[in-house]
């Protein structure tokens, strides 16, 4: 992982501004970079690109970076579940994913983005079994209007929380909260199932997770 520092402002216990270095991870195609922790908590497991295909052209719509509670995500890991889909063992446990997607396409309006999100978790949706809700998608962005401004460098974050429950934020508001178990599968399956957004970042997200688990595994024994 290559790590850098960037410059943030944050508020103090006196609510004093403080500027702190926090190393971040450059997304190398449009070089968004990606805080390695969130002020949650979560770690930065994997970054990627969302590309789509119109009229023969790639275009790139956001970059995203996939966080996570590693210390949970290592006790799901190290249980006996090897039969269950691996994703569906993280929203099952519910470890808490957050993907932050940081929109570098030039010319995104809000209806753009409902369109691709109904797209891809109406695929995903259909992919996890028949019977499945296609009304589900249009939940995802909640109160998100067509007058908010998608500029590149905006931010559109979501999370799956523990319970199932689906949370949305658009440039640090949120914007809907909702419980879903299909849809928080659906959700996650579009990064890290069958078919991801992004094989290399659902790769990396699987490495990383593995690696981790080995080393604390390690750390584990030579303590003994």
């Amino acid at each position: 992982m290559n790590l850098h520092t960037s410059s943030t402002t944050t508020n103090d216990e006196t609510e004093k501004d403080v500027k702190k270095e926090i190393p971040v991870e450059i997304e190398p195609i449009r070089g968004v970079s990606f805080p390695i922790k969130l002020t949650d908590g979560k770690e930065l497991t994997a970054i990627g690109l969302r590309k789509k295909h119109v009229f023969g052209l790639s275009l790139k719509i956001y970059s995203f970076g996939i966080y996570a509670d590693n210390q949970k995500l290592m006790g799901v890991l190290k249980s006996p579940k090897a039969m269950k889909e691996m994703y569906e063992m993280v929203v099952d446990s519910g470890v808490g994913i957050t993907v932050r997607m940081v929109i570098v396409f030039g010319h995104l309006t809000m209806s753009m983005v409902r369109k691709y999100f109904n797209e891809g978790l109406g695929a995903a949706i259909r992919k996890l079994g028949p019977g499945k809700n296609n009304d589900l998608t249009k939940r995802i962005l909640g109160e998100a209007t067509d007058d908010i401004k998608l500029t590149p460098g905006s931010e559109i974050e979501i999370t799956c929380l523990p319970g199932y429950v689906l949370e949305t934020k658009v440039r640090g508001k949120v914007v809907n909260k909702f419980e879903s178990e299909t849809l928080c599968k659906a959700y996650i399956y579009m990064y890290l199932g069958d078919d991801p957004l992004d094989k290399q970042a659902k790769e990396k997200f699987w490495d990383v997770s593995t690696f981790t688990l080995l080393i604390c595994k390690t750390a584990t024994n030579n303590n003994k």
